[in-house]
């Protein structure tokens, strides 16, 4: 096994390792590259069956804000204000079940991607998935339900690699 570490940064100097494991996509970069071709294919779909943008990415940074991953917040929260996620609505995302500035379909969708993300007791009769049908497709559904198992893989990789903020890199 091939122990290198993580390229260096800019400045010479490698990122601080203490508190976490190896740079999970340095090592096995085919296991990444192949994650990253799933998700290329996955925003085709989401055009396929006619999701936007902003709904995509608003269910993202909910995942994302429910794992603490500070680099894929870093990502997903301006990728949000640029497919036109309100700043009001990032502001309040974290309690958007006490606020009315939600449409149903993000509602919906935040639904499913707390559930996917939390996988309450009791999974196997979430009610997430069946009430996110009374609004969208069940294409649509399956898109969403991919979108976020990936963002949560990318939460998980990102976290446990240790990964900084964009803004950091």
């Amino acid at each position: 096994m091939n122990n290198r570490p993580p390229e260096e940064t800019s400045s010479g100097s490698y990122p601080e390792r203490m508190e976490h494991g190896p740079y999970l996509d340095k090592f096995f970069p085919e296991v990444y590259s192949a994650l990253g071709k799933a998700n290329g294919q996955l925003k085709r779909i989401y055009q396929d069956v006619d999701l936007s943008p902003d709904l995509i990415e608003i269910a993202l940074v909910r995942a994302s804000q429910l794992n603490g991953c500070s680099a894929c917040l870093s990502i997903h929260v301006p990728r949000a204000r640029r497919a036109g996620v309100s700043q009001n609505k990032l502001d309040v995302l974290a309690s958007w079940r006490e606020t009315d500035a939600f449409t149903p379909h993000e509602r919906a969708a935040l639904d499913l991607a707390e559930t996917i993300t939390l996988m309450p007791a009791g999974i196997r009769k979430a009610a997430a998935p069946v009430k996110a049908m009374e609004i969208f497709t069940e294409e649509q559904v399956a898109a969403l339900e991919w979108a976020i198992i990936m963002i949560n893989t990318y939460n998980r990789i990102s976290i446990f690699s240790g990964h900084p903020p964009a803004s950091e890199i």
